[in-house]
């Protein structure tokens, strides 16, 4: 198989006081043959300038009105020619400069679909500063039912499998990224594999965690679509895997 091309997507909209830190990230990897996209819903406090100032970095700038996270996500898989399509959001940073050398390496084995691997969440103004390690976990057959998901922004997926089996779907007011993984992997029983390495520093404060309202609207969604996706999950155990699996990341840091 030749190189490999993967295609990273950022979607932006007004974070001009973190996109640098991404897009540095990104030019920072040791391999060679990536694809940049970033899609900004028409920032309006400076990140577009930064993206400007950057475009050297960047392969495609696309910045305009959308209707929000998951749409423009959307637009950068249409946007996208590589073999392996992997997302960084516009707040975080890749690990290190081998995370995409890594990516490439387990992506070169042409029967596996996907992979993904673990994630740290930092303090927002000291990206060195860990508080909690999301330590994932090989995939098997009903984990989401236990509260289990892969980190999204580490899991790498072949493009044909979004040609394939979709984007992500619109029509789910939160928790969309864990639709599309669950589709993926329980659905359509897509091959991945885990890599126990850290790919990804999450800065703290995302969306989804920021208020008990997002965390119940969120879970409320996963459950939607368990249902939808036809994966067997009882309530109870979804919201007791999940709490057990949220405290464990935080135990770690107290050893």
């Amino acid at each position: 198989m030749s190189e490999l091309k993967i295609s990273i997507i950022t979607v932006s909209y007004n974070n001009k006081e973190t996109i640098e830190d991404t897009i540095l990230s990104v030019k920072g990897q040791d391999y060679p043959n990536v694809e940049y996209i970033v899609v900004d819903g028409a920032s309006n406090d400076g990140t577009v300038e930064i993206l400007k100032s950057h475009q050297n970095n960047i392969s495609h700038i696309i910045t305009e009105p959308d209707d929000g996270i998951y749409y423009a996500m959307n637009k950068g898989i249409d946007l996208a020619s590589g073999d392996v399509i992997g997302f960084i959001n516009a707040d975080d940073v890749l690990a290190s400069p081998q995370v995409l050398s890594n990516v490439a390496r387990v992506m070169q084995d042409e029967s596996l679909d996907s992979c993904f691997s673990d994630l740290v969440y930092v303090r927002p103004n000291d990206l060195d500063k860990v508080v909690r390690f999301w330590q994932s976990s090989p995939f098997s057959v009903e984990s989401f039912s236990d509260g289990w998901s892969p980190p999204h922004p580490t899991f790498y997926v072949k493009r044909k499998i979004y040609e394939e089996f979709g984007k992500f779907d619109l029509n789910y007011h939160m928790g969309n990224d864990i639709e599309l993984m669950m589709r993926f992997l329980e659905r359509y029983r897509i091959s991945t594999l885990y890599i126990p390495q850290v790919w990804v520093k999450m800065r703290l404060g995302g969306v989804s965690n920021n208020s008990l309202q997002n965390i119940f609207t969120q879970n409320k969604e996963i459950i939607r679509s368990a249902r939808s996706n036809r994966v067997p999950l009882v309530v109870h155990d979804f919201i007791i895997g999940k709490l057990k699996d949220r405290v464990s990341q935080y135990v770690w840091h107290w050893f």
